[in-house]
């Protein structure tokens, strides 16, 4: 069965919507990429109208940017340390936008989408 962004089969409710037209192609979703901690790995994925997403599936390094002397470096993460966005994630070390990661500076919280920009940036945690 194929992935979907369509509309829901079922109101709230739990009563039937009424079919009015059949699948379309710009509705199907892709498999999520779960981003880890690890040796660098990408992979370039091909959109709708001919653009491109780069996939990052795992990396070592992330560009972290001092908010005091806005300054970018790119720097090693030393461990992963927490993700708020569910317990699913957080249980498996997966990184998105929002997680927070140990480099060699510190704690920083991840800014990018590491699974569409294909890069990992962060912000300086300040203490």
């Amino acid at each position: 069965m194929a992935r979907s962004h369509a509309r829901s089969k079922r109101k709230y409710t739990g009563k039937k919507y009424r079919h009015f037209r059949k699948k379309r192609k710009r509705e199907l979703s892709r498999p999520t990429v779960d981003t880890v901690v690890g040796e660098d790995k990408k992979k370039k994925q091909r959109t709708l109208g001919g653009n491109a997403k780069i996939k990052l599936f795992s990396t070592n390094f992330i560009n972290v940017t001092d908010p005091n002397t806005n300054k970018t470096s790119k720097v090693r993460i030393l461990g992963f340390e927490s993700n708020a966005a569910s317990k699913d994630l957080n249980r498996r070390h997966i990184l998105t936008k929002g997680a927070i990661v140990e480099t060699e500076l510190g704690n920083a919280k991840i800014t990018s989408r590491p699974g569409q920009h294909g890069t990992l940036d962060g912000i300086l945690i300040l203490s």
